[in-house]
């Protein structure tokens, strides 16, 4: 039986453009594992968007001089373009200021107030007297009173990972000028988040037998520590309160309450845009279904105590019967992508663009490389000398090497078409099985998000196809004085090649899809992935939508078929100059 798998994406926020770590931290890992379950033939809904709301888009439209909207605009589409070419297979990528995600936000603010979840209260806020305006989080950088790291933001610390208020922050300024805010009270919602503590350590620890550790500890360490966490702020961009009362016209939802919302609105747009009102209840309606998140550790706690919090809070409400609603099933956050041993930072142009690497390496080259090095379980690097040497020395010797050269000397020697073998020998059998041992071995790792062991692993058996070849008789003299045992080893690696390019498929789909036309199929391995203007009652926007008919169900063993006409093959893989890594370094000097 198929099972359901949902696939949740962090939201990145549309004020720039997006990098490598974004990819590596979440939008890569995330597409792997559903690519992968779409070919286990698993009903899998893989969603995301960009973050409208935040305060970084209103940081930089202010320091631009541009409208927040045409500023998120500009990005919105940028990730679009980005995330296509990179094949990142979403079943729907919109974004936050959709009419969707505004009126289910405002339900969920709703129900949360009538059942107790939320109350008022006023509190002291940091106030520019040079901009006459309240500043809400990444206005405000200052020194974590958690670590003493001096830049710290008014939401967050990145050095300690701690959720912090702008108001705790140790000598506090304003990001726009640099002068010193004061103190001053206004009133806000709070998200009661005590009244969730026993259910949420309940629940993380029933989960603690398959989620990573540094996911797992850094989660229940802060449990304790829940307490009311405003969900309100004073600003005019983001989305308004479903309130009459005139005092809370001009507040708006903290991005960090109706952001995360996402996952689910994305789902019930998702369905209203396939026109299956009820589909998206398949997943969080469905004590069977699984829900994946995929973000980096700096969005740990925002996925395992305060999301799960606002599902506990309205579970039931959009469901006839007591079905509980869904909660995360497993959390794969991963850890930090830098950069030449050094941490990735957008104001110091410390970074590596996505626009700009994909318009001048291959997609396969750059998504091989960033699962070959994914910060699954610590912080890691791209460094571009082993971006090259991976590429050449292992993606293209071991995988795009072989494929070339099996299939030209099939097509020069039989008559471009698969081979009829003889009885297989012990050596064709063994390697066969080898490889079709890998559909296990590698999705076992892929199921248990270990995907650089998954990719390690499909390597692995494409370098037993190379050994494999260097021992059997298919090239020489063996295609003329023994052409039946040639024939028989091109049939096997062709066999062993077409196993390969699905077991590869979900690293490599644009690699694996080309392999496959040059196999000879005419259906294609994966379906299509567009672009759209979706319509709202009032409005409309873009969305990244994917068709996934086409790979259901193809996690498989070759049933490549004696007689089948081959196609001419075109460079697999290619070759990158060495010193093309000493010129990119000299683009990232500051």
């Amino acid at each position: 039986m198929a099972d359901y798998i949902h696939v949740s994406v962090a939201w990145p926020y549309a004020n720039g453009h997006l990098h490598a770590g974004h990819i590596a931290g979440s939008f890569l890992p995330a597409d792997i594992f559903a690519r992968y379950h779409r070919l286990k033939g698993n009903h899998v809904l893989m969603v995301s968007g960009s973050d409208s709301h935040g305060t970084p888009i209103m940081v930089e439209a202010d320091a631009r001089g541009i409208p927040y909207r045409a500023l998120f605009e500009e990005f919105h589409e940028s990730h679009l373009k980005v995330l296509q070419k990179m094949g990142m297979s979403f079943d729907l990528y919109t974004h936050t200021d959709t009419e969707n995600h505004h009126r289910i936000a405002k339900d969920i603010f709703l129900i949360l107030l009538e059942r107790g979840y939320l109350y008022k209260e006023k509190q002291l806020r940091l106030f520019s007297l040079t901009e006459n305006r309240f500043l809400e989080d990444r206005y405000v950088e200052g020194t974590c009173p958690k670590c003493g790291f001096d830049g710290a933001r008014g939401d967050q610390c990145d050095n300690c990972g701690s959720l912090l208020n702008a108001i705790e922050l140790i000598n506090p300024r304003g990001k726009m000028d640099g002068s010193t805010p004061v103190p001053r009270e206004t009133e806000h919602y709070f998200f009661d988040l005590a009244q969730f503590r026993d259910r949420l350590r309940a629940y993380l620890e029933s989960h603690a037998h398959h989620w990573r550790p540094t996911v797992l500890n850094e989660s229940l360490s802060k449990v304790d520590d829940q307490r009311g966490r405003p969900i309100t702020r004073d600003v005019s961009w983001g989305i308004p309160l479903p309130l009459d009362d005139p005092e809370w016209a001009n507040k708006r939802m903290y991005v960090w309450f109706e952001a995360v919302m996402g996952y689910l609105t994305a789902s019930i747009e998702w369905a209203n845009v396939h026109q299956q009102a009820e589909a998206w209840k398949n997943w969080w309606y469905n004590p069977q279904a699984r829900i994946y998140n995929f973000l980096g550790k700096d969005n740990i706690l925002f996925h395992t105590i305060i999301w799960p919090a606002e599902l506990m809070g309205i579970s039931g409400i959009y469901h006839d019967d007591d079905t509980p609603i869904s909660l995360p099933y497993d959390v794969p956050a991963n850890q930090y992508l830098n950069l030449e041993e050094r941490k990735i930072s957008k104001s110091r142009r410390w970074l590596i663009s996505m626009p700009d690497l994909l318009e001048f390496y291959d997609v396969d080259s750059v998504r091989y490389y960033l699962t070959a090095v994914m910060p699954e379980t610590r912080d890691t690097d791209w460094k571009w000398d082993d971006f090259i040497s991976r590429n050449n020395n292992e993606l293209l010797a071991k995988w795009g090497n072989l494929v070339n050269r099996v299939l030209k000397f099939a097509i020069k020697h039989f008559e471009g078409k698969v081979p009829q073998p003889t009885e297989l020998r012990d050596i064709d059998r063994e390697i066969l099985a080898t490889v079709e041992a890998g559909f296990t071995s590698v999705g076992e790792r892929i199921e248990a998000v270990k995907l650089r062991d998954a990719l390690s692993e499909a390597m692995r058996l494409a370098t037993e196809v190379n050994v494999y070849l260097d021992n059997a008789p298919w090239f020489g003299k063996a295609i003329k004085e023994d052409r039946p045992a040639a024939a028989t080893t091109i049939y096997t690696a062709l066999r062993c090649i077409d196993s390969l390019k699905v077991i590869f498929a979900p690293f490599l789909p644009f690699t694996s899809e080309r392999i496959h036309h040059y196999l000879g199929y005419e259906k294609p391995l994966f379906g299509d992935l567009q672009i759209r203007e979706l319509q709202e009652s009032q409005s409309s926007h873009r969305a990244l939508m994917y068709d996934s008919s086409g790979a259901m169900g193809q996690w498989q063993p070759s049933q490549l078929p004696v007689g089948q006409s081959l196609r001419e093959p075109d460079i697999i893989i290619k070759k990158l100059d060495p010193a093309l890594a000493e010129a990119e370094r000299e683009k990232l000097e500051d």
